[in-house]
């Protein structure tokens, strides 16, 4: 339908999550249609952000500061790790008030057949910090879907041997849901009502 600049602008914007054909034109014909200056400071804050944002050395959080604030607030607890897939996950979670721990963002769930295996979810340092002796508690707050089940087995087994307590949230979310797309409330729930993997 499109072509030149405008084509490319499109395939760009069909790359974001949740972007189809129809959107991606629909957006595209919007940013060069309307006022200039608006388009050019999303351009501008992208940019910006892009730049700015890197992951955290100790927990993998994308984040201005180094390291991120969750890592550097001493008022956290420092014996309860949380293990989530990215920072957005993260964020939804301390939007509930009910976990004061730390976290650590594993940015990618265990998929062998797409090459996504220990190492590129980080579990090196993740291994690390539970070597250290510190934390008592992992909470595994994974979707439940195949990869999510996958990356929860797999690291349950890596450190059943150790003194920690290693729980899950509850199945009070759906299996193949996203905990983006959870409810608050069920989030929560699933929160409070989390349980061992290992018993």
């Amino acid at each position: 339908m499109f072509n030149g600049l405008l084509e490319d602008l499109v395939v760009n914007l069909k790359k974001l999550p949740g972007i189809g054909s129809k959107t991606a034109q629909r957006l595209a014909i919007h940013l060069i249609s309307k006022e200039k200056t608006d388009a050019m400071n999303l351009a501008d804050s992208i940019k910006d952000a892009v730049q700015s944002y890197k992951n955290c050395s100790s927990c993998n959080m994308l984040s201005e500061t180094e390291p991120c604030k969750f890592c550097s607030d001493v008022t956290r607890l420092s014996n309860v790790i949380c293990v989530v897939e990215n920072t957005q996950d993260a964020y939804l979670i301390e939007d509930l008030h009910e976990f004061r721990g730390k976290y650590f963002v594993l940015n990618e769930l265990l998929s062998p057949l797409d090459g996504i295996g220990p190492d590129e979810i980080s579990f090196p340092k993740l291994e690390k910090i539970i070597n250290s002796g510190e934390i008592n508690e992992i909470i595994l707050a994974l979707n439940p879907s195949a990869e999510g089940e996958s990356t929860i087995n797999f690291l349950a087994a890596q450190f059943e041997d150790k003194n920690v307590k290693i729980t899950r949230l509850s199945t009070g979310l759906p299996f193949g849901g996203d905990i983006e797309y959870t409810s608050s409330l069920t989030l929560s729930n699933a929160f409070k009502r989390r349980y061992s993997v290992t018993e």
